[in-house]
């Protein structure tokens, strides 16, 4: 696995494309939502996962932040870095690439474990707990990105 994660190349849909001529803001939380589809398999995460265990996840927060306006057709892959995690949740950035080497936009998300016959939240299995710790280990090295943590507001002086 490469560090940070870097998913699969996708391609920005003609049907994704809004009355401005550039990818529709909902369509950037697609793509990273595709591109976490791709790691959660290694966090042990399958598509299965919710079947046999009665378990899966929910984001709990989600921060975009919109570095550059994507169109129809462009090429891009979707960075996933694991930033924090404990026994029932998990802290996660991302960022989108265009293909030709810059930063379209950028995602940071909570990430809850439930029991949905509560539903609660809930501790993961220690399996998924272990992979969590390995890829931790593994993104250690990564530095805290610049974009992370930021909040909204209107700056008065």
């Amino acid at each position: 696995m490469t560090v940070p994660f870097r998913s699969s190349v996708m391609t920005v849909k003609p049907e994704w494309i809004d009355y401005n001529g550039h990818l529709n803001m909902a369509y950037y939380n697609v793509l990273f939502d595709e591109a976490a589809d791709q790691v959660y398999p290694l966090l042990g995460f399958g598509p299965d996962y919710h079947a046999k265990t009665g378990n899966t996840t929910y984001t709990a927060e989600f921060h975009l932040t919109y570095v550059r306006e994507l169109h129809v057709n462009d090429p891009v892959t979707v960075t996933f870095q694991l930033v924090d995690h404990d026994a029932k949740r998990f802290h996660s950035y991302q960022e989108i690439w265009h293909q030709d080497g810059w930063l379209a936009a950028c995602g940071e998300a909570m990430t809850l474990h439930v029991d949905q016959s509560g539903p609660r939240v809930a501790p993961m299995p220690e399996s998924i707990q272990d992979n969590l710790r390995t890829m931790a280990q593994d993104h250690a090295s990564l530095p805290r990105p610049d974009r992370m943590g930021a909040s909204i507001g209107i700056r008065r002086r």
